[in-house]
């Protein structure tokens, strides 16, 4: 022993040497102490998670909240040592102050950034997503620390500087309008149900036509059919109209509504033969006996001579065509019958008479209803002949080629 007092004896004698060992001393102990609680604390925690039913502590080891708590414990033995270098004691109390509240206020971060991680493996984290609320408490949080800080450096009390805030409101509203706006919007679109995580929107003005895939604070990320990702304003959701197709989505149905254009010249009325050969049409059979029977018996009730066409009531290919079109229609096994579904006449027009097929069908997801969609106007279009009845189209080079050579020839 009589050589640690000589040791402590020769140290006393030179201060300055004296400061620089137990500076190394307190250095050594503070990095030991990080060691045990990041590699053996930290560990056994972790193994601690895997082995729970919880879900949420393995959202909680997998972040930085437990590395960030681990650098406390040197940070406070040197705090707490800081007594041994009087002349600079208060200075490294400061600063080690300074950094305690900036490793709680991570540490702080880093929870509720588990717990946002954890709540959106959620189901009901798609109809009120909460990382917009994160969001705003992380940056109270903030502001809130600044002012402490402010206080350390300054001496004063945070309280003290708090209530001078209240004279900085019109420029903190400034600066944090659009914080402001999207922490309002949010509120608002959580309690109106505006938009989940997973819903289709269309926004023109911001060219979003795609599936939400993020809600935050300020933004909203849409990615796009083209797998582009456009971030919306989150206020702007409460002050521009937008599309969101999640009714369409939930009633198991989606529209489809599209005119085809018929020649006005080829419509006409059916004589016996063409009544003939569309009642041997199974999908219509039904309709021309019964349509059939209904003039005919029209006809004899109001003494019609019906050796001209123009007299009392006759079926036309129009009108036969347009029930073949919704027999197909109600027949078709995409089609969801417990939605509307017509097969309407639209006003004729420089164009033709539009023939407006609309209904719903089961397919809701992009592809299969295009393929689907497809089908059937194909399917339309190949059978309009058949009828006797034209397409409308405006002429092509081809159609005046072909008038000319028939001039040409004549």
């Amino acid at each position: 022993m009589q050589w640690l007092n000589k040791i402590t004896d020769w140290l006393t004698a030179n201060p300055l040497l004296e400061n620089v060992v137990y500076g190394i001393g307190i250095l050594l102990l503070s990095y030991l102490g990080f060691i045990l609680t990041n590699y053996f604390v930290v560990r056994l925690l972790k193994k601690i998670a895997q082995k729970s039913k919880t879900n949420f502590d393995d959202f909680l080891v997998e972040s930085p909240l437990l590395r960030r708590l681990s650098f406390i414990v040197p940070v406070l033995i040197i705090y707490n040592f800081a007594a041994l270098f009087p002349p600079i004691a208060i200075v490294i109390q400061k600063i080690c102050q300074l950094l305690l509240l900036w490793l709680v206020l991570r540490s702080i971060t880093a929870f509720l950034n588990a717990f946002n991680k954890y709540y959106e493996t959620q189901s009901v984290s798609k109809e009120r997503p909460i990382k917009g609320y994160i969001q705003i408490a992380i940056i109270i949080l903030y502001i809130l620390s600044i002012i402490v800080i402010i206080g350390l450096l300054t001496g004063q009390s945070p309280w003290v500087l708090l209530s001078g805030v209240g004279a900085l409101t019109a420029v903190i509203l400034l600066i944090f309008r659009d914080t402001i706006l999207s922490f309002v919007a949010g509120i608002q679109i959580a309690s109106y149900d505006l938009v989940h995580v997973g819903d289709w929107i269309e926004m023109s003005k911001f060219g979003a036509d795609g599936d939400v895939i993020d809600i935050a604070l300020h933004t909203v990320k849409v990615q796009n059919w083209d797998k582009t990702i456009v971030s919306i304003p989150t206020h702007k959701l409460t002050e521009e109209s937008f599309k969101n197709w999640r009714g369409m989505q939930q009633a198991g149905g989606r529209r489809i509504k599209r005119a085809v254009y018929i020649d006005q010249n080829s419509i006409k009325f059916l004589d016996r033969e063409q009544v003939a050969r569309f009642r041997k049409v199974h999908l219509i059979t039904d309709y021309v006996d019964r349509k059939q029977a209904e003039l005919e018996a029209y006809n004899r009730k109001h003494n019609i001579d019906e050796s001209t066409l123009i007299n009392g009531r006759r079926m036309t290919n129009l009108g036969t065509f347009r029930a073949y079109i919704n027999a197909y229609i109600s027949k078709h096994p995409k089609i969801n019958p417990g939605l509307t579904h017509m097969i309407r006449q639209l006003p004729p027009g420089p164009e033709g008479v539009p023939i407006e097929i609309y209904f719903f069908i089961t397919e809701t997801i992009w592809k299969n209803y295009e393929q689907v969609q497809a089908d059937v106007f194909d399917h339309i279009l190949a059978i309009v002949p058949l009828f006797d009845l034209r397409i409308f189209q405006n002429p092509t080079g081809g159609d005046f080629q072909q008038l000319i050579r028939k001039d040409t020839s004549g």
